[in-house]
């Protein structure tokens, strides 16, 4: 065979395969649209909810951590052997419920001491009263003494020197008087002296009974019994105030405005929920905005109290926080599982009349648990798909399997 009928050979060999090719792709084709076309003939089961009106709250959303109300370290104001403890730590303690002693022998014998010495100055204070009381009546007869040799040399019956005797004798009684006087004021500084040493070891006598300055939840015992303490040194508990109690969370800076305009018109309702927790929220009430805005997060700091009487709360939890600052009215809402997402945006399969799908762009304006509240697209009374859309195309037949 010749190179050129080989050519035509294998020209018509090309050919030949191309149009098998051709008829091969024709055929799937024809196949593919009428199975596409059977498929439409053919229901697709779906669940399906209607769209409904409700009135539905206006909700801020955030993290929050929990926080105890108050917060003490106690600490002893005294030092000395820790002798006795008197809770057991992880328990609730009552406010002024005794906690710890210290051994309260020093103090008890300081008050002793300060007593003695109190006694032994106001013996002291009487005798300087009476010394001022004799020396005050000498001084007075020294005075008449002086007044008497005073006339008698006047009226030239008396030496000079007598007179002059007379006068230094009074000065010195005088002088007597004056000195017994600052023993007087000595011994009354010294007693009062006295009274604030047995005040002074009567309070460090109270100190050594150490009791719960707060009532709350007692936390692990840091100091033993036995062990010597320096005063307002060492923490030996610390008690967390848990009812009420504190959330603390963040809101971005763009709720701040109906924040605030609702909290003028009252209290504002807070709501904390536990993750995993199927129990209901704890309901509280906002109790504080900050007065910054966090310019790194663009968020700022709320708190809300709660009664927290279940302690279902604890300091250091996360929790999801809801601030309901109103209701509105008549909304336009599904559940959220019926909105889809797409190249064009957020879109719901509606079921017509005929039981064929519709697909339909809307505008959600917002989610709250399970629903979403749309903004447009729909219209109260339309049944919107909730599962199964993956087997659904536009017009396509569709069985409701399950009314919600």
């Amino acid at each position: 065979m010749t190179r050129k009928a080989k050519n035509r050979h294998a020209t018509r060999y090309r050919w030949a395969v191309w149009a098998l090719v051709l008829f091969i792709a024709l055929v799937t084709a024809g196949c593919a649209k009428k199975a596409i076309e059977a498929e439409k003939k053919m229901p697709v089961p779906v669940l399906a909810a209607v769209v409904q009106v409700k009135d539905m709250p206006v909700q801020v959303t955030g993290i929050g951590t929990v926080e105890a109300y108050s917060t003490v370290s106690v600490k002893s104001l005294v030092s000395g052997s820790l002798d006795q403890v008197h809770f057991t730590e992880g328990r609730e303690v009552k406010k002024d419920d005794p906690l710890f002693t210290i051994d309260p022998r020093p103090y008890q014998a300081d008050i002793q001491r300060a007593e003695a010495n109190l006694a032994r100055d106001a013996a002291q204070l009487a005798q300087a009263e009476a010394n001022v009381a004799r020396d005050q009546a000498n001084a007075q007869n020294g005075a008449v003494e002086k007044r008497r040799y005073q006339a008698l040399v006047e009226k030239g019956v008396s030496a000079r020197q007598l007179l002059d005797q007379a006068t230094a004798t009074a000065d010195a009684l005088d002088a007597a008087v004056r000195a017994d006087q600052a023993s007087v004021e000595n011994a009354r500084a010294a007693i009062a002296a006295d009274r604030a040493a047995v005040e002074t070891s009567k309070l460090n006598l109270q100190y050594c009974y150490i009791h719960a300055p707060i009532g709350g939840l007692a936390g692990s015992l840091l100091v033993h019994q036995g062990n010597i303490i320096k005063s307002n040194d060492t923490t030996l508990v610390v008690i967390n105030q848990l009812r009420p109690i504190y959330v603390d969370f963040s809101v971005p800076q763009q709720g701040l405005p109906a924040i605030h305009e609702y909290v003028a018109k009252g209290k504002v309702r807070v709501e904390a929920s536990i993750p995993n927790d199927t129990a209901p929220v704890v309901a509280g009430e906002l109790s504080f905005i900050d007065n910054t805005v966090n310019t790194t997060t663009g968020t700022i700091l709320l708190k809300g109290v709660f009664e927290n009487s279940q302690g279902r709360l604890w300091p250091g939890l996360f929790v999801n926080v809801t601030v309901t600052l109103a209701t509105q009215p008549n909304a336009v809402v599904v559940p959220s599982q019926a909105v889809q997402v797409g190249q064009a945006g957020q879109y719901v399969y509606v079921v017509k009349s005929d039981m064929t799908a519709e697909s339909r762009p809307v505008t959600v304006s917002r989610i709250l648990g399970e629903l979403s509240i749309i903004e447009k697209g729909l219209q109260p009374g339309e049944t919107v798909v909730t599962d199964g859309q993956i087997r659904l195309v536009p017009g396509a037949l569709v069985q409701i399997k399950k009314a919600l």
